[in-house]
């Protein structure tokens, strides 16, 4: 079968289409047929040692969201069959990219992966398990903080994958919800519900003070000049120590993997309840060039690679 290695660290230069031997299921775990795999920044940031691998080195997979169908099982296995439509996530923090998604095919354990409902299609689902789990993960932490109903939530980042699905579940909670956009696409992040879009460029200063923040980006402590006294500011990724004269809480959202929750986006999706969003496919053998395009920016939705 074929697959995409990196073969060290670096660039997309690093990234290399090669022939693989093909996976066998062990107990509790099928084979997947990937059909699509969704290109991240955290593909991106694997290739260039932004997130550590520990003492492994490379060759290794990028690749944490797919979907595909079940092409064979393992001994024992009995939440699939093989013909099954599935959607899931790779936890790439614990595989270490052995096994990573840019593959023909994927061993996968059944936890890792949901039933796809029908009628949503592979390339859009496979931009929904890290991106919606970690809006849906991050806006827990706010709704820790006891906000009433009807408190505002400033969201940055609204234009891309995290946080478009925070600025929908935010709405949903019955937060106000003040997101902000990038140049050119205040109407896509209008769309998803919105109560006020925010300028890339505006002094987020300028906009509150709002009860929390979630730094999609992140911008740190940009986005916390928008936060009251004592409120809650999440992020994505570490940012540096927010100054604590006013009691700002910060809250660091580090993806989990969580079966239930996935398969509840997933079914939201298929049902049009949240929407997701795909600027372009490509084939997966064209992989290097996608982490080229995701380096680039300016892209209004999720790179995916395609199979077959």
């Amino acid at each position: 079968m074929l697959g995409v290695v990196a073969v060290a660290l670096g660039g997309p230069e690093v990234l290399q289409v090669t022939e693989l031997p093909e996976p066998e299921a062990g107990p509790g775990q099928v084979v997947v047929r990937v059909r699509a795999v969704c290109v991240h920044p955290a593909d991106v940031a694997a290739t260039t040692g932004e997130i550590p691998r520990g003492p492994d080195l490379p060759p290794f997979s990028p690749g944490w969201d797919i979907a595909g169908e079940v092409a064979s099982v393992g001994p024992g296995t009995t939440d699939f069959a093989v013909g099954d439509r599935v959607a899931g996530m790779i936890p790439w923090y614990t595989t270490r990219g052995v096994p990573g998604g840019y593959a023909e095919l994927v061993p996968a354990e059944t936890d890792w992966l949901v039933p796809l409902p029908e009628g949503l299609d592979f390339v859009p689902a496979a931009t929904v398990p890290l991106n919606a789990q970690t809006a849906h993960q991050g806006l827990s932490l706010v709704s820790l903080a006891m906000l009433p109903a009807g408190s505002s939530i400033l969201v940055t980042g609204a234009s891309g994958g995290v946080g478009g699905f925070a600025t929908q579940l935010a709405v949903q909670g019955g937060y106000r919800v003040l997101a902000q956009a990038s140049d050119g696409d205040e109407q896509w992040v209008q769309s998803l519900g919105a109560h006020e879009v925010v300028s890339r460029s505006a002094d987020l200063a300028s906009v509150g003070p709002v009860a929390a923040v979630f730094d999609a980006i992140p911008l740190g402590e940009a986005a916390a000049a928008a936060v009251e006294d004592r409120g809650v500011v999440v992020a994505t990724r570490p940012t540096a120590p927010i100054v604590p004269a006013r009691g700002v809480r910060q809250e660091l959202q580090l993806i989990r993997l969580d079966r239930e929750l996935l398969a509840d986006l997933v079914g939201q999706v298929a049902a049009g309840s949240l929407r997701t969003r795909v600027a372009d496919t490509m084939p997966l053998t064209e992989a290097a060039d996608a982490h080229r395009r995701v380096l680039a920016g300016g892209l209004n939705g999720k790179l995916v690679l395609t199979v077959g």
